[in-house]
């Protein structure tokens, strides 16, 4: 991180040169107003230290300038002379705060040390912005070189009409790639319709993968496109590729030679423009040897492969993705002052996190409701996460105080078992619902009265009206 120390007095530039290369920071000097503009110029400067008295000038000068910079670096004004009105004013322009002399050089360190700080969050907040996929209020963001080579990858293909099989475990962000793709390409301003291959039925996945004929099946009231026709020349995604029956994957197989769909109970073959894209947590030359999935379906759809690493396995993403997530719940929670606590982001980043990137904005949102500040504490995370085991009725660790709220702990608890079903799932509803004994229709109204019903890293739904009753 680069500073730059503005003081008309020659000693408390050395001082402040010789502290501040202690503590590790790369330090520049400025005598005047002059001499400060000019560095600010020609250098990145992250965080300008100005005396707010520099002879005859003041230094709100370079307050003003360094906040107008394309780049604005943080501001700390010193002064001997701290008066309200003065500390008003650096604040009202912009400054990161105020410190008067004499200073205490650990109050000072923390002050450089906080500054930085925020100029780094906002810096990757500035990026990750840049990195919404629009209509998705999702990202694609990853400093590991695992995670720029997959959007070297979504470059290239971007491009062609290729078929992409994407692969990787279970919240790792498939749907996301898939979106990307499309996004990138010629065809975003087409449909990008998703359908998850292991929550439909084999009837119903054929209806809506192909369409159908009016009186082809009981409730067929009318006809009706199936995805690959309804999308024009935009994008079907199946998510769960490696969940389709056997007839189904015989029938897509064909469909993807030919380029053509023949709706259920039709004889005429509708020719199709749409691009195929595919995901799925399985490893489907393992499902191939097995006889669970046809080698000549996956070779079809594996003319691309695009692998996405777990999350452990790109642990420097793991601060930067917290720090995005929390920033969505400052939102949507009004609370702008939320922060993690240094032992918190510690403790993520060793973690493993097997259910990967979902599990992570999970936990994030969960620290962020239940915290009771300003600061996301190691309290707020879940017990796994420090190397504690969840207090259960029948060991008798059930910690009762004072404010103790028996409805509010069983809502948190079933909100909980939800989401691990859900893990545990692979994000298939139908699955989770008897992970957990529950009926499709009971789980479902426990998701909405939780407020998951409509998150997209849960489920990829159907879409043109298939509902999920019928899975």
């Amino acid at each position: 991180m680069q500073i730059l120390v503005v003081d008309d007095e020659l000693s408390m530039r050395e001082y402040l040169d010789v502290l501040l290369n202690r503590a590790g920071y790369q330090v520049t000097t400025a005598a005047s107003v002059k001499d400060a503009l000019a560095l600010l110029e020609a250098d990145r400067i992250d965080l300008v230290i100005s005396d707010m008295r520099l002879g005859q000038e003041s230094g709100l000068s370079v307050l003003k300038a360094a906040r107008a910079h394309p780049v604005p670096p943080e501001v700390i004004l010193i002064t001997a002379f701290g008066t309200p009105s003065a500390a008003v004013a650096a604040m009202r322009e912009g400054a990161y705060d105020y410190i008067c002399k004499p200073f205490d050089n650990e109050e000072l360190a923390l002050l450089v040390q906080k500054a930085l700080e925020k100029r780094e969050l906002l810096r990757e907040n500035k990026q990750l912005r840049s990195s919404l996929i629009p209509g998705t209020g999702n990202f694609w963001i990853g400093k590991s070189p695992a995670m720029q080579q997959v959007w070297s990858l979504v470059e290239k293909v971007s491009a062609s009409r290729s078929t992409v099989l994407i692969t990787g475990e279970s919240g790792t962000g498939k749907e996301l790639v898939a979106r990307a793709i499309h996004w990138k390409s010629t065809r975003s301003g087409q449909p990008f319709l998703p359908v998850n291959c292991a929550a439909l039925a084999e009837g119903v996945l054929e209806s809506e993968l192909f369409g159908h004929v009016k009186g082809s099946f009981t409730g067929a009231v009318a006809n009706r496109s199936g995805l690959l026709a309804s999308a024009g020349e935009g994008t079907v995604f199946l998510d769960e590729i490696g969940e389709m029956p056997h007839p189904t994957q015989v029938k897509l197989l064909r469909v993807l030679q030919e380029r053509k769909v023949k709706p259920v109970g039709s004889t005429d073959e509708i020719p199709f423009e749409a691009r195929i894209l595919a995901a799925t947590n399985k490893r489907l030359e393992g499902e191939v040897k097995s006889g669970r999935f046809r080698q000549d379906l996956f070779y079809r759809l594996n003319v691309i492969g695009i692998d996405l690493p777990p999350l452990r396995e790109r642990k420097g993403d793991i601060r930067i993705l917290a720090n995005f997530f929390l920033e969505k719940m400052r939102e949507e929670l009004c609370r702008a002052n939320l922060r993690f606590a240094p032992e918190a982001l510690q403790l993520l980043e060793k973690y493993s996190f097997p259910g990967n990137v979902r599990q992570l904005q999970n936990i994030v949102e969960r620290a962020a409701t239940l915290c009771e500040g300003d600061l996301l504490q190691p309290s707020t995370l879940p017990p796994s996460l420090r190397g504690e085991r969840e207090a259960s009725a029948s060991s008798g660790q059930v910690a009762i105080s004072v404010g103790f709220s028996l409805e509010r702990h069983l809502d948190e608890a079933e909100r909980h078992h939800l989401l691990a079903a859900l893990e545990k799932a692979g994000g298939v509803k139908t699955r989770a619902a008897e992970l957990l004994g529950l009926t499709f229709r009971s789980f479902r109204y426990r998701l909405a009265k939780h407020g998951l019903s409509d998150r997209d890293e849960l489920d990829s739904k159907p879409v043109n009206g298939a509902g999920r009753e019928r899975a």
